[in-house]
């Protein structure tokens, strides 16, 4: 190359040391397009983890070679960039020479001040998108001025505010019922305060506004449980109505739910699944939480959740029978020293399965904090690659949804999985007699090349031991 340029070839990076390829989820930069060092160029996804990868220096992006979607081995190339300070500033000059020119002077922008204002990263904009709203009236407070997703939710958050606090005489002009102020704070409607002044009668009901475009729903929103913070959103769609007037709903895979396809079948396909499930009284479970959740909130800030203890009587079991915190390996069974748990956590578009390490060292106060730490970061999309790696046995907590039995699939390669069913009071005969008791099931999927089901009754006849084994004198610390 030339000495105002150097071409290079970028590589997929190994990101963990167990990652042997990545999918390429979006490309940040185009060809042709000047890039600051460190400046993201792509989104990677692998085991449902967006990663960015950086430029290690300034260039032009001069050609992708691994297109969106393509899954790429490490140390393939992805793009070829070329290197060089005067080629780079001479592009980027040109760059400002074609901005259309306008009456009004542009402020002279330092060397680190807004320089980023204007690079919105995929997530942002999807939020923008959701909320309806324009990203150049947000306030960016990331590094350059450059807009981030707590800057989104921010102003969300304010604008939600300002249309709480519009006059109620609004809602009485339009003869609405009393609790419309409500429903929009729900739905997240956006109420413009300008327009709010004009006579009624010209302006549609702040409902009658909402598209389906906004994927916005009624109902509560959930504020228990490890699934859901709030309702889910539907996937982006394209209705195609065809020469026949019967449409068709057209959803784009995306890279993530390509992972999950792949995972599934590759775990359905090589493991011999076997099923299995158990009741548990968990009425002493249901008293002890009630006697501690407001002390515990008070102390730790966070929801005390029947899940912390469900894991705890899983841990304590697996100690018992350490088979089951095992991998086939063809020729030999790996059993797994520490137990880490996954915990498979659904967010509006896909289910990803953090990990609780070493959940065997943590009494049932840790482990609270742990769920809550990991879907807190799953819900914020923070997770990083280290959080869904090393897990040797997984927990599913469909109770939260209201189920009573399933049918889960293992998380591969791990001999088990583990779901705690809803809580449901029943009348249960006991020494003869009728009592209404809180009761569970307990169901599991099972690799019945490693586990058969004699070992699995007592696996789960240890759980419900330790399960019914709470009462009011147990301690969470």
């Amino acid at each position: 190359m030339s000495g105002n340029g150097m071409g290079k070839d970028v590589v997929m990076p190994q990101l963990a040391e167990s990652l042997v390829s990545a999918t390429i989820g979006k490309w940040l930069k185009q060809p042709g397009e000047a890039i600051e060092a460190y400046e993201p160029i792509c989104e990677v996804i692998t085991d449902k983890v967006m990663a960015e990868i950086p430029a290690t220096e300034a260039g032009i992006m001069r050609e992708i070679i691994a297109q969106e979607g393509e899954t790429v081995q490490v140390g393939a190339v992805i793009c070829r960039m070329d290197y060089g300070v005067d080629e780079v500033v001479s592009t980027t000059a040109a760059v400002r020479d074609e901005r259309p020119a306008s009456g009004v002077s542009e402020p002279a922008v330092p060397a680190q001040g807004q320089e980023m204002r204007n690079r919105y990263s995929p997530a942002v904009q999807r939020l923008a998108q959701e909320h309806g709203i324009q990203l150049n009236d947000v306030p960016g407070t990331g590094l350059g001025g450059r807009i981030t997703r707590k800057d989104v939710i921010q102003f969300v958050e304010n604008q939600q505010a300002v249309a709480v606090s519009v006059p109620a005489v609004s809602a009485a002009a339009f003869a609405q019922p009393s609790n419309l102020g409500a429903e929009q704070g729900t739905r997240g409607s956006t109420v413009n305060t300008d327009s709010a002044q004009q006579p009624p009668v010209a302006q549609p009901s702040a409902a009658a506004q909402v598209t389906p475009s906004s994927n916005v729903h009624n109902g509560p929103v959930r504020t228990t449980g490890i699934h859901l913070s709030e309702n889910p959103r539907l996937p982006t769609i394209e209705i195609d109505n065809g020469q026949s007037g019967r449409g068709e709903y057209l959803i784009d895979v995306t890279p993530i739910r390509s992972t999950i396809a792949r995972n599934m079948r590759q775990s359905v396909s090589e493991i011999p699944h076997a099923w299995t499930m158990i009741e548990v009284d968990v009425t002493n479970l249901v008293q002890l939480r009630n006697k501690l959740k407001n002390e515990f909130m008070r102390n730790e800030g966070i929801n005390l959740t029947y899940l912390a203890f469900v894991l705890k009587a899983v841990v304590n079991a697996i100690k018992d029978y350490p088979i089951m915190n095992s991998v086939w390996a063809v020729d030999k069974i790996i059993v797994k020293r520490d137990i880490n748990i996954s915990l498979a956590v659904g967010t509006e578009d896909s289910v990803i399965t953090p990990v609780i390490k070493k959940a065997d060292q943590k009494n049932i106060a840790g482990l609270a904090r742990e769920v809550e730490e990991l879907a807190r970061k799953t819900r914020e999309g923070k997770l990083k690659l280290d959080d869904l790696q090393g897990g040797t046995f997984t927990i599913n907590n469909t109770g939260s949804f209201g189920s009573i039995s399933s049918y889960p699939i293992i998380n591969y390669p791990q001999a088990a999985i583990l779901t705690f069913e809803s809580i449901v009071k029943k009348p249960v005969v006991i020494n003869d007699m009728i009592a209404v008791r809180s009761m569970a099931n307990m169901c599991m999927s099972l690799d019945h090349r490693i586990l058969d089901g004699v070992i699995c009754g007592r696996f789960l006849q240890r759980v419900k031991e330790n399960l019914e084994g709470f009462d009011l004198e147990t301690k969470v610390y």
